[in-house]
C-alpha cells in the first residue's frame, strides 16, 4: 500500500520523557491545544502531535484508488514514533485516538510507557455501530455501550440530511456548530475562540473533504477492533471523561473496569472537547501519570 506522508511537530527537550498526543477520527493534531501542550513541556516532557492521514497537513489519498483501513491509521502511530526516534513513549489519546492508544498498548506493550485515554470508548466495544444505530433510530442490542446524548443524535441526524456547505464562511459556521455540540453543556461556550480554532483547522487542511475517508476506512473493515483484549494492557492507564460527555457518556468507566489497575478521572464540566478551563487539571494529571 502507498505510504502517506504524515505531518508532525514536537516541543520540548529531546532528553525529556516523550508524550505522543493522538487525536480522534477526522481530527487534526492541532486540536490538542497549544496551551495544554505548553503545560506538558513546562512540566518537563517532550511533546509530539501529528495530523492523521487525510487530515490537516498530512497527505491525502484517492480512497477509491488506494483504500486503507483503521489498521493503517493505527500503524501510523508507530510510523510517527519511529520518525521521532522513539522506541517507546507515553501515549495520550483523545476519542478515537484513545482507541488507537488502547490497541497499541495491547499489540506492542513494549512501546507504551503509560496510557492516558480521554473521552474515548473501550477497544472492542464497537462504538461506531452504537452511534450509527442511534442516528438511524434503531434499537441497541443488549450489552451495547451507552448511547450518545440526545442533542448529539439530533445534531448529526440534521447534518446527515443537510446539503454540503457552499463556501468558506458556511463551512466554518458548520464546524463551529459541531464544536458547540461536542463541547457539551457543562461549561460556557466561547464562540470567538471556536471561530479562531475552526478557521485555523479549515485553512491548514490540504483537502478538508478528505477526512471522510476515515469513515470509508471504518466501513472497509468494520471488525477492526479486537474484542476481550483490554485485560492484556500492561501500561499504567489513566482514563479521563468529562462530566458532560455528549458522544461517549459512561464509556470511560467501562474502559477503567477492563484494564487492570486503571484509574478513572471525571473532569467537572468537560464535554468532548478540550477547552481552556480544563487545561490545568488535565495537564497536571498527565504530568503526574507520566512521572514514573
Amino acid at each position: 500500500m502507498h505510504e502517506v506522508n504524515i505531518w508532525s511537530e514536537e516541543f520540548g527537550a529531546a532528553t525529556d520523557p516523550p508524550i505522543l498526543l493522538i487525536m480522534g477520527s477526522m481530527s487534526q493534531g492541532v486540536l490538542w491545544p497549544d496551551e495544554f501542550a505548553g503545560r506538558l513541556v513546562a512540566g518537563g516532557r517532550r511533546v509530539i502531535r501529528y495530523d492523521h492521514r487525510d487530515t490537516g497537513m498530512s497527505g491525502t489519498v484517492d480512497f477509491a484508488a488506494e483504500p486503507y483501513t483503521w489498521h493503517d491509521i493505527k500503524n501510523d502511530v508507530y510510523r510517527v514514533m519511529d520518525a521521532h526516534g522513539l522506541e517507546s513513549a507515553h501515549l495520550v489519546g483523545h476519542s478515537a485516538g484513545g482507541l488507537l492508544g488502547q490497541f497499541v498498548a495491547v499489540e506492542r506493550p513494549e512501546r507504551v510507557r503509560s496510557l492516558t485515554v480521554i473521552g474515548s470508548s473501550p477497544l472492542g466495544g464497537r462504538e461506531g455501530r452504537v452511534i450509527m444505530r442511534s442516528l438511524m433510530g434503531q434499537p441497541q442490542p443488549e450489552g451495547s455501550l451507552p448511547e450518545p446524548a440526545p442533542e448529539f443524535v439530533t445534531f448529526y441526524r440534521a447534518l446527515m440530511a443537510a446539503p454540503p456547505p457552499k463556501d468558506r464562511r458556511t463551512r466554518i459556521d458548520g464546524m463551529i456548530a459541531e464544536q458547540r455540540v461536542l463541547h457539551g453543556t457543562g461549561l460556557p461556550f466561547d464562540e470567538d475562540a471556536a471561530r479562531r480554532l475552526q478557521e485555523r483547522i479549515h485553512d491548514r487542511a490540504r483537502d478538508l473533504s478528505a477526512v471522510a475517508n476515515h469513515r470509508l476506512a471504518a466501513m472497509a473493515e468494520p471488525d477492526f477492533e479486537p474484542v476481550d483484549v483490554l485485560h492484556r494492557v500492561k501500561a499504567p492507564t489513566l482514563v479521563v471523561e468529562g462530566s458532560h460527555e455528549p458522544a461517549k457518556p459512561g464509556h470511560g468507566a467501562i474502559i477503567a473496569e477492563q484494564i487492570p489497575g486503571a484509574r478513572l478521572m471525571i473532569v467537572a464540566g468537560m464535554g468532548h472537547t478540550l477547552p481552556p478551563e480544563v487545561h490545568e487539571e488535565l495537564a497536571t494529571a498527565v504530568l503526574a501519570h507520566t512521572a514514573g
